[in-house]
């Protein structure tokens, strides 16, 4: 499911990205000779045509008829783009005429340069043409941030509002944190809000933070290679709220269910020991695997225990509630329209900001180890169909995918940004043998980090499946 999930929100950014070039070639009369959905390899499930008046279908075609390629021939048709879906489902393409990119070569060119061509175009319109891409995936996240404020609303964890403090990564927990301690300050400065705390610990290299412990302030030095670990150890989260057990659902043939366990009840000892977090109750029922044991837990407000033999799994079979706003206050932001669009304006920009920043990442000494594939993007998506996870993590994709582009390596967009910058300084046309080859040297980069991301990818699967 989350492989769907991926998929889907993959192809939305790939298409509206193409569109972003198409758009403006259609704007400055720059042919489109195709226009794909997923890649076409000796096959398309659909191709469409507009010529002599009418439109044209094909389903599972292999070759386009000779038909559709006279009418190009024709001045009414020679602007008519032929659509298509592929049938390998990693994205797109945008079959600009008289362009060097990764759908042809400078062989593959007219002979003689035409009007309705890239080529010929002047540089300002071919810096829009290329941009166009990069610029509709920003302008995409800021409207779906936006469209979420305005339906959703924005949840902001006040970290002082979590009262059972958080449950902290190996990482941390070397450092001198341990779990319900509640960060008070980082570097001398009073931290307030969950997401802006995180971020502070990964990117700004702290080398302090005073804790809540208690009724205490503690304060801890972190040491110098705290970066470096995060990035070794790649921990899904730093830091997450503690909550307490409160009884959701139960699993198929739940034990905890059988011994007479009820929704909404709350769990809070074993054996005498109180368990006042889901994790502190988790571990618990871990360490008496096989036992008997005594379970408390409180139900409409009255204490009881249940005497349960637990399986060698250590497992209840029970679900717990994960909905913070349950135990804690949050602080629940509505919005209009006209306060979404400013929002998701400042967010997106934020987003970006913070991506940037983050990309220092790489360049420590394990960074390139860290770097993931599509498996990896693929799990940040739920295993069910969430709208609201659907869009953020979409949102988030697209800003990634605008500054990715951007980079001025050959092959992307950047790189032809750089290769059109340079001829309107020069007014000079780069020669399109050299484009060929500047095109190849891209793709083979390209290539490298698509295998290095992806074999990080798989060794990490693999490394799962042999523990």
């Amino acid at each position: 499911m989350k492989a769907i999930i991926f998929l889907v929100s993959l192809t939305l950014l790939v298409v509206t990205h193409e569109l972003g070039h198409l758009l403006f070639a259609k704007l400055f009369h720059t042919r489109v000779r195709r226009f794909y959905v997923f890649f076409n390899w000796k096959f398309s499930i659909f191709k469409a045509k507009k010529f002599n008046g009418k439109w044209h279908f094909l389903f599972f075609n292999s070759k386009t008829p000779e038909s559709w390629e006279e009418a190009n021939l024709r001045p009414e048709d020679q602007n008519n783009t032929l659509w298509g879906l592929g049938w390998i489902p990693l994205g797109g393409y945008c079959d600009i005429a008289g362009m060097v990119d990764e759908t042809k070569g400078a062989d593959d060119l007219e002979k003689e340069p035409q009007p309705w061509e890239y080529r010929t175009k002047p540089g300002w319109q071919r810096l829009c043409i290329i941009s166009g891409g990069v610029l509709v995936n920003f302008i995409s996240a800021l409207i779906i941030y936006g469209a979420i404020f305005s339906h959703w609303g924005k949840d902001e964890l006040p970290l002082r509002n979590a009262t059972l403090g958080y449950e902290y990564h190996q990482v941390l927990l070397d450092q001198g944190f341990q779990n319900g301690d509640i960060i008070y300050a980082i570097d001398g400065e009073e931290q307030f809000d969950f997401t802006a705390a995180t971020k502070k610990l990964i990117l700004d290299k702290p080398r302090t933070a005073t804790l809540l412990r208690g009724d205490s302030l503690v304060t801890i030095t972190f040491s110098p290679d705290l970066l470096s670990t995060i990035v070794n150890e790649n921990p899904k989260h730093l830091m997450t709220p503690r909550i307490p057990f409160v009884v959701k659902d139960f699993s198929a043939g739940s034990l905890g269910k059988r011994c007479g366990i009820q929704i909404g009840d709350s769990l809070v000892s074993v054996n005498g020991i109180l368990t006042p977090a889901s994790t502190d109750l988790t571990k618990a029922l871990s360490t008496c695997a096989g036992d008997s044991i005594v379970l408390g837990y409180y139900r409409d407000n009255r204490y009881q225990e249940s005497h349960i033999l637990l399986g060698s799994d250590g497992k209840l079979g029970i679900y717990a509630v994960s909905d913070m706003s349950r135990f804690f206050t949050v602080n629940h932001i509505d919005y209009t329209l006209l306060q979404a669009i400013p929002a998701g304006i400042s967010y997106g920009w934020e987003t970006l900001v913070t991506y940037v920043s983050s990309l220092k990442i790489l360049f420590t000494k394990d960074g390139a180890k860290n770097l993931g594939g599509f498996i990896t993007i693929a799990t940040l998506f739920p295993d069910h169909w969430d709208w609201l996870a659907f869009w953020n993590l979409t949102a988030l994709l697209a800003v990634v995918l605008a500054f990715m582009n951007i980079i001025p390596i050959p092959g992307l967009d950047g790189g032809h940004i750089v290769i059109t910058l340079w001829e309107m300084i020069t007014r000079k046309p780069v020669n399109e043998k050299a484009l060929n080859v500047i095109q190849n040297i891209g793709m083979i980069i390209l290539l490298l980090l698509l295998v290095i991301a992806n074999g990080n990818d798989l060794i990490k699967v693999f490394n799962q499946l042999m523990q």
